[in-house]
């Protein structure tokens, strides 16, 4: 399921970040930046996402993506 607020529910300041993103990285922009631009209210939680999938580990990045996916996965969630 993909919610189409993240593609059209944006107001005109983060449209207009979107599209310089998209133009500079010339890369589509990843949900999760949509997401968390989109509500607010989970910025907090973006150091503790870095953090978990970034930060100091004994996993290495690509296992932590790999158990993300995985979870995502078992629970149906596009993420």
């Amino acid at each position: 399921m993909r919610l189409e607020a993240l593609n059209s529910g944006h107001k005109l300041p983060t449209k207009a970040l979107l599209a310089f993103i998209r133009t500079v990285s010339r890369q589509r922009v990843p949900d999760v930046v949509k997401t968390l631009l989109y509500r607010q209210d989970f910025l907090p939680m973006n150091d503790a996402f870095q953090t978990a999938m970034r930060g100091p580990s004994a996993w290495t990045i690509a296992d932590r993506e790999l158990m993300a996916a995985y979870i995502s996965k078992v629970n149906d969630c596009e993420f």
